[in-house]
């Protein structure tokens, strides 16, 4: 074992003692008799008792073991425990129901406790730190949840019925359904608009310098803008529009609604796409475009056959970095009528249902993962012996 390999895992020794700290800290989970009454917080000793914390305790103090004195094999070991306990929450939880809710009440449910959210975000932050400290691939790293979103959906179809979260799931299941189709299909429309325009903003500032700074200029400007200001300012014009001109309004445009919403998920996102698309063509060896030209390629098939290719990889950075501030703006919209997953947020936030705020930030979440390791993944393919 060497020095360095002997020598204390910071981070992870760091995760791990706000872990313990948090799940004997904080209340687990919550206990309300109905969605109106608040929940009574119940600590993760009430859940099993005594015998049962110090079995959850255990995995964490042997992660918090292994990060002491480091190796390859350990930190392997840690990874190992990291993901069984993930893959064992969901199961803590349908204990905590089955322990605390009384089944005489129809209407009583379990919310999740701050401690409880606490370890699952620190405990998803330590498997990220060993994935990176043991060199996993991108697609390897991400397959490690595998086994806790199997336990999470098994134990919510099967052993969970009384979380609050599924019951306003249910309440809401077609509505929940539409709101992630009307989610997608804006992050979808913004994320292809922009990508468009960004390959033809960056091909004309490459060959128009004055059109370089001014594009840079404004697209610069369209950042400072809050979103909810960039959305009103776009009711009034739509909305003219709408009323002077018959074939938008027959297409739905109006001052509230889809139409604002697009152009301003749009402007928000030239931004990345049209730098990222600009350095990636720019960026490419001009000995390798040198080389192509003395093979007799003409100018088209120089840019298709060489700088493109090599230029993909940072031209999808800036896709998967405009498709995650995409899902994150698209539930602001809901605020203009624009549907989505934001709906569920702001309803929430209204009636003070914070369990109904998570069924609309959830998902959110979890796209913006989900999508962050697809692109990322196919970037790191497409990188110089990127498929070794």
């Amino acid at each position: 074992m060497s020095r360095d390999a002997s020598r204390p895992n910071v981070v992870l020794v760091s995760l791990l003692l706000a872990t313990l700290a948090g799940w004997l800290g904080l209340d687990a989970v919550s206990v309300a008799p109905n969605r109106i009454v608040p929940g009574q917080g119940h600590a993760a000793w009430d859940v099993a008792g005594l015998p049962g914390l110090a079995i959850s305790l255990l995995p964490m103090l042997a992660v918090l073991w292994l990060a002491w004195r480091p190796s390859r094999e350990r930190l392997r070991l840690a990874l190992a425990l990291v993901v069984v306990m993930l893959a064992a929450l969901p199961a803590w939880l349908a204990l905590a129901a089955a322990r605390l809710v009384d089944a005489d009440l129809p209407q009583a449910r379990m919310g999740v406790g701050a401690g409880a959210w606490v370890a699952l975000f620190l405990l998803l932050l330590a498997m990220i730190e060993l994935r990176t400290r043991l060199s996993l691939s991108r697609p390897l790293g991400w397959s490690l949840l595998l086994a806790p979103l199997v336990s999470l959906v098994a134990w919510l179809t099967f052993g969970l019925e009384p979380l609050a979260l599924r019951q306003e799931f249910q309440g809401r299941s077609a509505g929940f359904i539409a709101a992630i189709g009307e989610h997608l299909l804006l992050v979808g429309a913004a994320v292809g608009i922009s990508l468009v325009l960004g390959v033809c903003l960056a091909l004309t500032m490459r060959r128009w310098e004055r059109v370089r700074t001014l594009g840079f200029a404004v697209l610069n400007f369209l950042q400072t803008i809050p979103s909810l200001a960039l959305f009103g300012l776009l009711l009034a014009p739509l909305a003219w529009l709408s009323a002077h001109v018959g074939w938008l309004a027959a297409l739905g445009v109006s001052g509230i609604g889809w139409a604002p919403a697009l152009l301003a998920l749009v402007g928000y996102s030239l931004l990345p796409m049209v730098r990222n698309t600009y350095v990636a063509l720019d960026e490419v060896d001009p000995g390798v475009i040198d080389a192509a030209r003395g093979m007799g390629m003409s100018r088209a098939q120089v840019f298709r056959q060489v700088r493109l290719p090599l230029a993909l990889p940072v031209i999808l950075e800036g896709v998967r970095i405009t498709t995650v501030q995409a899902i994150g703006l698209t539930a602001v919209a809901a605020l203009i009528g624009a549907g989505g997953l934001g709906t569920f947020i702001f309803q929430g936030l209204g009636q003070a249902a914070m369990d109904l705020v998570l069924l609309g930030a959830l998902p959110i979440l979890v796209m913006a993962l989900v999508a962050d390791a697809l692109l990322g993944a196919l970037t790191d393919l497409l990188r110089p012996g990127g498929a070794t």
